[in-house]
């Protein structure tokens, strides 16, 4: 449990250097992901999750 705790620690960090470092990039950012379609955003999370689960077996 303190792994799992620790892990999303570590990504509440990780997701919030973008917006303190450049707000502006950021938002650019948010808005270009808003005009995607549904399809386009399964896929990027399907790929984010995948490449988390490799990252996670690879430190394993």
């Amino acid at each position: 449990m303190n792994s799992l705790l620790a892990a999303f620690g570590l990504v509440l960090v990780l997701e919030g250097i973008l917006p303190f470092l450049s707000p502006r990039l950021w938002r650019d950012a948010f808005r270009k992901m808003l005009e995607l379609s549904d399809g386009q955003l399964r896929f990027m999370g399907l790929f984010s999750m995948l490449a988390g689960l490799g990252i996670v077996l690879i430190a394993r």
